[in-house]
């Protein structure tokens, strides 16, 4: 990916934990690095094919001033997510909110803090087996539209499949939704759980039936074992109601652990079932 760099933008804004920053202000120092593919734009020589810097530079003042924050932390946070929700070309940022008149008795030159932010292309499965199953489904991925934090998204058709598990139940509704998120695994998970809640899941039994159940099954390429949260899905290979309609979406997708294709568990699942 390409770069489009912005040095020292200097905003007045009123941000800091004492009472005379809050009162008084001071200037702040951005750097920004904003990642995105150029190519088309030096094809063509049309901003529309760009991001415009001079219009993200005026969306950093409006961030910067629009509250008043004890951290310069969370001013750099709120910062970087309008900038990646307000301007579509850009996937990464990395952000450095500098503090050279911050309220320290020593000689120094600034303080500051860097972060970089992202979207991360990610992979949900979906399934319900009580009441209006696919009214669970469909109010759900009406949350992941109506929030900031995703974008580009894709749903699979609607898959039945039978119990999985062994539990005596009602067959599911499943399928996968395919978006970008700027929510880090945790996050995300975390905003899964939120939407499992307000469906009224409750976990009883392992494998019991469900009104709302949402796995991760792959974020990127990441790797991720431990006790609350394995990405990719450490059971997906298994489950033809989560690779069928994954591969719906992205049959081309590549297992980073198993290094194949979906399309490929896909038909290693089918011979197994004709052996």
């Amino acid at each position: 990916m390409d770069v489009i760099r912005i040095d020292n933008l200097k905003v007045f804004a009123y941000h800091g934990v004492f009472e005379e920053e809050k009162k008084n202000g001071q200037f702040f120092y951005v750097n920004a690095r904003l990642i995105s593919d150029l190519k088309k734009a030096g094809m063509t020589d049309s901003l529309p094919d760009s991001t415009h810097y001079g219009e993200v530079c005026l969306q950093i003042e409006k961030s910067l001033t629009r509250e008043n924050y004890d951290l310069i932390e969370r001013a750099a946070e709120k910062t970087i997510e309008d900038i990646l929700v307000h301007f579509p070309l850009i996937q990464e940022v990395t952000l450095e909110l500098r503090k050279p008149d911050a309220p320290i008795p020593m000689d120094f030159a600034s303080v500051s803090v860097e972060i970089t932010r992202g979207w991360h292309k990610t992979y949900i499965a979906f399934g319900s087996n009580m009441g209006n199953k696919e009214a669970y489904i469909k109010e759900a991925i009406q949350e992941f539209q109506d929030s900031i934090y995703f974008r580009n998204m894709k749903v699979s058709e609607f898959f039945v499949s039978a119990p999985y598990g062994g539990v005596e139940q009602e067959n599911f509704v499943n399928g996968v939704l395919e978006t970008e998120t700027m929510l880090e695994p945790y996050e995300l998970l975390d905003f899964l759980h939120e939407l499992e809640a307000k469906a009224n899941r409750v976990r009883k039994q392992h494998w019991g039936p469900r009104t709302l159940d949402l796995d991760i099954i792959f974020y990127d390429d990441l790797i991720l074992d431990e006790e609350h949260l394995q990405i990719p899905h450490k059971d997906m290979k298994n489950r033809d109601f989560v690779l069928v309609p994954l591969a719906g979406l992205a049959g081309y997708k590549r297992h980073p652990l198993l290094n194949i294709t979906v399309d490929e568990m896909v038909n290693e699942l089918r011979e197994r079932y004709i052996e």
